[in-house]
């Protein structure tokens, strides 16, 4: 029996003892691989924020009516740190070009009752998101004279996670989007 207890210890002896040296590689590797994640998020982080992408927008229903629109473009960018190692979401902001049917940008002014848009008006709600705040990669493809409206029951619609904005030039059948993660 003496002899069964010696080949046990023996057996699990250096495991155990090579434990507090594995913990400390582990927690090695798992910083590492933290860090490396990290400095791989830093690096891509404003690629991806100058990417002007073209594929619609999903949720629709966050842009709701705008009709089976030809063309999308928008950007994304990080309002805060998405590299960080701190828990919780990271919030996003969103902007984009939706250029229209003009048949689609009549209704949606009509269905909304979109008005001019007046930048002292709209100053209380739109929080400094006007389309004089638009991304530099994405002011190419706005109207050169655009003739923006603005509809508060638009932008308030609970369809949308999202704080919205938009500006619509019916006769460009041009829509400029702003969303904001809340």
């Amino acid at each position: 029996m003496k002899r069964r207890v010696l080949v046990l210890v023996a057996a699990l002896g250096a495991p155990v003892a090579l434990l507090p040296a594995g913990a400390v590689t582990a927690g090695y590797l798992a910083v590492h691989r933290d860090s490396t994640r990290q400095s791989t998020c830093q690096e891509s982080l404003p690629i991806e924020e100058a990417k002007v992408r073209t594929v619609r927008w999903d949720p629709p229903e966050e842009l709701p009516d705008l009709g089976d629109y030809p063309r999308i473009r928008w950007q994304v960018r990080a309002k805060g740190n998405p590299c960080s190692r701190a828990p919780g979401p990271a919030d996003w902001a969103y902007q984009g070009v939706v250029e229209l049917r003009p048949e689609d940008a009549r209704a949606l002014a009509k269905r909304y009752g979109f008005v001019a848009y007046d930048p002292v008006g709209s100053e209380e709600y739109a929080s400094g998101r006007t389309p004089e705040d638009v991304w530099p990669a994405l002011a190419p493809f706005l109207p050169s004279e655009p003739r923006w409206l603005t509809s508060r029951v638009y932008d308030e619609l609970d369809t949308s996670t999202r704080w919205r904005i938009v500006y619509l030039d019916v006769a460009h059948a041009t829509v400029l989007f702003m969303l904001d993660d809340h």
